[in-house]
């Protein structure tokens, strides 16, 4: 039995923080910062696949797909990897996590804290030898083995609409008029789309964002706009209202832009008297910054990019998703001589 172990508690209900991003319009922009899922974690905390995590093991485990004695397996380009390790291996399970060479420090980190075993795949052959990979391991020992496959699994989309589209909607009073998301498994938009559909009858847009070339560095993103790429089946973009394109320089100007704004200046909290104000505040910055990954640039980036458009009104609400926190990408280009 595994004595590595974690506050599950501190999983959803996660705060929205009002930010400014420089819009020429009075839109109110929210963002719902993710890494307060798991928040006393090492290396990092949580992240929005906290959420994805606990859902699939829950469904597992409530359907008995998933039992003592069985090792949990999964690719990941790293935050799914990391927070799968971290719950399974302190529910006693054993854990392997397939892995790009090239992931995050901060992620692999989290993963060995986890005492999971990693199956390093070389970045170099894309993405989709991740997912090769693992689908070879599982197959030469079918029975060792049961992976949730966040790919594939309808608990990750389903469980972003139990939580995300309802905190979303309550934290903001029903005001929210635009949801903007990126795309790596598609299960955030696709589920917390489906959800802030139903709660306001059709009046929020939801707006997913993918990169605009397959080789980029948006970590957690996938490139689906041409080619023969694998297409998660968690991602539904009938639920999309419309569909960015973003580009790698684009998404970390973006984030570096809202390190350097909070530098200094406090970051309000979109308080609706479900936290405590003094953790979260000290959970929002890392050695007195507030630094967040980069896929929370490239939403940044699309949201300025609906005002400069003119899409967006005095009076509209947006959220969008700050997905996990800048420092676990320190020792990657484009950040690594920032921080």
């Amino acid at each position: 039995m595994s004595e590595y172990a974690v506050d599950e508690s501190t999983i959803f209900e996660t705060p929205l923080v009002e930010l400014d991003l420089g819009l020429h319009s009075d839109a109110t922009v929210y963002a719902k910062a993710e890494w307060y899922n798991l928040y006393d974690a090492p290396h990092g905390g949580g992240s929005v696949k906290s959420r994805i995590a606990k859902g699939m093991l829950d469904g597992a485990e409530e359907r008995g797909d998933l039992e003592p004695g069985v090792t949990v397996i999964e690719p990941t380009s790293g935050n799914t990897g990391s927070e799968i390790a971290r719950l399974a291996s302190a529910r006693g399970y054993n854990v392997e996590i397939v892995m790009p060479d090239n992931a995050a420090g901060g992620k692999v980190e989290a993963v060995r804290d986890a005492g999971a075993e990693i199956h390093f795949v070389d970045a170099d052959l894309g993405y989709d030898a991740v997912i090769e990979r693992c689908e070879e391991i599982v197959a030469a020992d079918p029975d060792r083995y049961y992976r949730p496959n966040q790919y594939e699994n309808p608990d990750n989309p389903d469980t972003h609409e139990r939580t995300t589209a309802r905190e979303v909607w309550a934290a903001t009073d029903g005001e929210v008029t635009h949801f903007v998301a990126g795309v790596g498994t598609g299960g955030t938009v696709t589920g917390t789309g489906r959800g802030l559909t139903d709660l306001s009858d059709g009046d929020v847009e939801i707006v997913g964002f993918e990169p605009d070339e397959q080789l980029h560095a948006i970590d957690g993103l996938k490139y689906l706009k041409t080619g023969d790429h694998y297409h998660p089946e968690t991602y539904d973009e009938s639920v999309l209202d419309r569909t960015e394109y973003v580009a790698t320089g684009d998404a970390y100007d973006r984030a570096r832009a809202l390190c350097d704004r909070y530098q200094d200046a406090e970051v309000p909290i979109a308080d609706r008297g479900q936290h405590d104000l003094e953790t979260v505040r000290e959970h929002l910055r890392v050695d007195d910054q507030f630094v967040v990954g980069t896929s929370a640039g490239a939403g940044a980036a699309v949201v300025a990019a609906l005002d400069e458009a003119d899409e967006l009104a005095d009076d509209d609400v947006v959220v969008f998703m700050l997905c996990d926190r800048g420092d676990k990408y320190a020792d990657i280009p484009l950040w690594e001589d920032y921080l």
